[in-house]
């Protein structure tokens, strides 16, 4: 895919969707970060369910761990793998007292070194909190930009690179929102929704769905 293109398909997601965010709900970075620590291997809509009523008990890192490990999972059962992700959430709002004043920090290392954040957290929480240019990958990003020929590659990291390089710089901010929300609900998984999608067009997939 030429870099017209590229430009073209960033063009229209904009003009659909000027001002795009995260569909998970949160209003302070530390919310944001344990949303996405959640989500991992669940939906959005999953994890809304349960900080709507776990947040308006316990938003601080302080206030989860008054909580503690069983008050905590009883917030967050209704979510995949909640056990694992209790024991993260628990151990990260620990480190984030003991290391950073109970902020997030604005800080890829120190991000990825909390327990259950990667890359793909790191990178959400900068971006969408902090307002970084960063490009997560997930699931969905990973089959648009496959799928679509817009930035293939094998893997994730190898994904994220190539977006870093072929985005140009006034989109690398909402990209990946675009990405997300394209992979959601009309690039989907098993049956793309081809005849509906606003950059048809200019997307290479050889096997487009009527």
């Amino acid at each position: 895919m030429n870099k017209d293109k590229r430009r073209l398909i960033l063009e229209r997601l904009r003009e659909a969707n000027p001002h795009p965010t995260t569909e998970l709900h949160y209003s302070s970075p530390f919310e944001l970060l344990i949303a996405v620590i959640l989500s991992a291997q669940a939906t959005d809509v999953g994890v809304n369910k349960a900080t709507a009523k776990l947040y308006p008990v316990a938003n601080t890192p302080a206030a989860i761990l008054a909580l503690g490990l069983d008050g905590l999972k009883s917030y967050i059962k209704t979510i995949g793998l909640y056990n694992a992700k209790a024991e993260n959430v628990i151990k990260t709002c620990q480190q984030l007292l003991t290391l950073h004043g109970g902020e997030v920090p604005e800080d890829r290392a120190a991000l990825e070194a909390l327990p259950g954040v990667g890359r793909k957290t790191a990178n959400v929480v900068l971006n969408t909190a902090f307002g970084w240019p960063t490009i997560a990958v997930d699931t969905h990003i990973f089959r648009v930009a496959n799928r679509t020929g817009f930035a293939p590659g094998k893997n994730v990291d190898e994904v994220e690179q190539k977006l870093l390089k072929h985005v140009p710089a006034e989109f690398k901010l909402d990209v990946h929102h675009w990405f997300i929300l394209h992979g959601r609900y009309t690039c989907i998984a098993r049956k793309p929704r081809c005849g509906s999608c606003l950059i048809e067009d200019l997307c290479e997939f050889k096997e487009k769905a009527e």
